[in-house]
């Protein structure tokens, strides 16, 4: 008999190291999913068999984070914690929705956390979007794994911003955003936050998909390329903290994280 569309993506992704107990976070493009799934007879599906999937595969003790990066509070100086919706996709919208959901406090680099690990993630308030006490940072102490579905580096691993930050590079500085923020309460304050941004003038452009194939070719990402089905990979935080670290400290990262266009 066929297995149901969730059961059958738990399995899948549980071909490229994704487990029980698991605490991860999850970059996503659903467009080649589908596809991946019309293929496989599979022609009725929702955002809601996707996101059940990935609950399934980690169990009950397991964790979900989901990106809710969204940028309005560098653009109108606008956040609400509770309605300011994400930009990364309906998977990540649907999470932020989802009961019980804890959504952490940064207005531009927030994420949605369910499961077991969830209550570590609430309150969480960072000022610095990459910075030591953010969730990416939570992630790496409680041992967890990044999940990438359908997406380049370039176009997902926000993370190597965290191991920048982490290593104070030169090629990024700290630039603050102030605006009205709106928290759980409904209670409006002007709040200022920061980010470790791109240091334009000296033309820094954002440049990882070579430390992607670095990680292939290091055999430390497990599963399929963004392009080959089940489009679906995973990395543990400490190893891609740890291959990063190296990068920057052997004078690398202009060859894996950035290219300089002056």
């Amino acid at each position: 008999m066929t297995m149901n569309t969730v059961d059958f993506l738990s399995s899948q992704w549980k071909l490229s190291n994704l487990n029980s107990g698991n605490t991860i976070l999850i970059h996503s493009s659903l467009k080649s999913i589908s596809q991946f799934l019309y293929k496989n007879d599979y022609k009725k599906f929702s955002v809601e068999d996707i996101f059940n999937s990935f609950l399934q595969a980690v169990g009950s003790d397991g964790t979900l984070l989901f990106p809710l990066f969204n940028f309005e509070f560098t653009k109108k100086n606008f956040f609400d914690i509770k309605n300011s919706k994400s930009q990364m996709g309906s998977l990540s919208e649907y999470a932020r929705n989802y009961p019980g959901s804890i959504r952490t406090g940064h207005p531009i680099y927030s994420f949605a956390v369910i499961g077991k690990n969830a209550h570590h993630f609430e309150d969480l308030d960072n000022v610095s979007g990459y910075g030591i006490d953010s969730p990416f940072a939570l992630l790496k102490d409680l041992q967890g794994k990044i999940g990438i579905l359908g997406l380049e580096d370039q176009n997902s691993m926000t993370f190597y911003h965290y191991v920048e930050e982490f290593m104070k590079v030169d090629y990024r500085y700290f630039k603050e955003f102030s605006g009205i923020y709106v928290d759980k309460n409904g209670s409006e304050k002007n709040k200022t936050y920061k980010l470790f941004v791109r240091d334009l003038e000296r033309g820094i452009e954002t440049r990882v998909n070579p430390m992607g194939e670095l990680l292939w070719e290091k055999g430390i990402y497990k599963g399929f390329r963004h392009n080959e089905p089940n489009f679906f990979r995973t990395i543990t935080a400490a190893e891609l903290f740890s291959e990063t670290v190296d990068i920057i400290n052997n004078n690398l990262a202009i060859d894996y994280l950035y290219t300089e266009k002056l």
